[in-house]
């Protein structure tokens, strides 16, 4: 028999096959080589009505896809004549990040000021973490390449934030790419660029990439048969 659960959700019974999904299955859906960053970036689009993907100067270092959830950081410039000592959001982030986490790095006002160079990436890569998106810059890519940690920046730059930069505060809401990132989130990043799925839009935004996968699997046979676009959509509307 099937079981159900009542849920005082809007008055609505609800099936517990409906239940929400895990973080763990939500990653992984996420992570699936079918969804990539242009169809969640749709998905996130119908889900909730906003922009989900990042500023398409969000470029990756390296070629991949990562997939995990955000541990934010947000840094500002150092005022003129300001010489107290403030904590560095940057690299606290860096240590205490959970495993598979990807760091969201803001650099406010100092969008060619690397966030990221070779020691920090070393770090992340030997602590399980996911990947790095930086709003703002990244340097000594040749290692990073070499280290094998993913970063994606809107800029590449030899300049340190030691001494430019200071600690504003950490796992707080960030704009990231002109994107909000709440810590949490998830975060997918791509070759074609950054896209942050919101926690509370995660189960939608799976639902929504089954259809479309499963609209445009139909879709290809009548693409190549036809050799048109139109009539698949005739009878799959993908869009």
């Amino acid at each position: 028999m099937r079981r159900w659960f009542t849920a005082l959700i809007l008055g609505l019974v609800v099936p517990l096959s409906a239940q929400a999904l895990t973080p763990a299955e939500i990653l992984a859906a996420l992570a699936d080589p079918v969804n990539s960053t242009g169809n969640v970036a749709d998905a996130v689009d119908e889900a909730t009505g906003a922009r989900g993907w990042m500023s398409s100067d969000m470029k990756p270092v390296q070629e991949g896809k990562i997939v995990g959830r955000a541990a934010t950081a947000l840094m500002r410039p150092v005022l003129r004549n300001d010489t107290r000592k403030y904590p560095n959001h940057l690299l606290e982030i860096l240590d205490q990040a959970e495993p598979g986490s990807i760091l969201v790095y803001v650099m406010q006002d100092g969008l060619e000021v690397a966030a990221m160079g070779n020691l920090m990436a070393t770090t992340a890569k030997v602590r399980g973490l996911a990947g790095a998106v930086i709003d703002g810059a990244v340097r000594d890519i040749t290692e990073i390449r070499q280290i094998g940690f993913p970063v994606w920046s809107r800029r590449v730059s030899p300049a340190t934030s030691v001494g430019r930069m200071i600690g504003v505060d950490k796992q707080i809401p960030v704009l990231c790419g002109g994107v909000m990132v709440h810590p949490g989130d998830y975060i997918v990043a791509d070759a074609d660029g950054a896209v942050v799925v919101p926690q509370a839009a995660a189960d939608k935004v799976v639902e929504l990439l089954k259809q479309y996968a499963d609209k445009e699997s139909k879709m290809v046979p009548i693409i190549e048969r036809e050799k048109s676009m139109l009539k698949a959509l005739e009878i799959y509307n993908r869009y």
